[in-house]
């Protein structure tokens, strides 16, 4: 053989050798992506108009945990309305947010928000009023992987989304044990 054809099949063994790594490399990135929807509700023990404000933005930083700090690209100063963005870090995530409902009035409020390359997430609550002195809430949240690769992610947030129920209920009620003191 001459060289010129044993440099094209080194070159075409090569290539394909380079192709099949690859291949073996990104395969996890093949396939559907991970799409859940979880739901909890909870009963928040103080009337309404109390209640609902703490699911802002703003109002969730008094009685979300230290890790909940919401920087706000809109509206500035920071306020709790539909069209909020802003941006949480959790650990090594970060994430971009947009409030994209906050009705009170309709016991409505909606988030929409991106971890880049993992993730996208709604959240979708209803508030209502089964009492004077109590309200309902539901929260509906809705994962999906960006790739494959980010199923195991999705589904380990899905795990700790079945949690929040009881977790948003006795922070809430800390925190308005704590209010009542005052």
């Amino acid at each position: 053989m001459n060289k010129g054809i044993l440099l094209a099949l080194a070159v075409l063994v090569l290539a394909a050798v380079a192709g099949i790594a690859y291949h073996l490399h990104h395969r996890s990135s093949f396939g559907p992506s991970y799409h859940v929807r979880t739901e909890f509700e909870f009963l928040v023990h103080a009337p309404y108009s109390v209640a609902a404000p703490l699911f802002g933005p703003e109002g969730e930083r008094a009685w979300a945990s230290d890790s909940w700090d919401p920087r706000f690209e809109y509206p500035q100063p920071a306020r709790d309305i539909e069209g909020a963005v802003f941006q949480v870090s959790h650990g090594h995530h970060h994430s971009i947010w947009v409030n994209t409902a906050f009705d009170l009035d309709q016991g409505h409020i909606q988030y929409v928000y991106i971890i880049p390359e993992l993730m996208v997430t709604r959240i979708d609550l209803h508030l209502s009023k089964p009492s004077a002195e109590t309200t309902e809430v539901r929260v509906a949240y809705e994962r999906t992987a960006l790739s494959a690769d980010a199923n195991e992610h999705v589904r380990q947030f899905c795990e700790a989304d079945r949690n929040n129920g009881p977790v948003w209920s006795n922070d809430i009620g800390r925190y308005l044990v704590a209010q009542n003191r005052r």
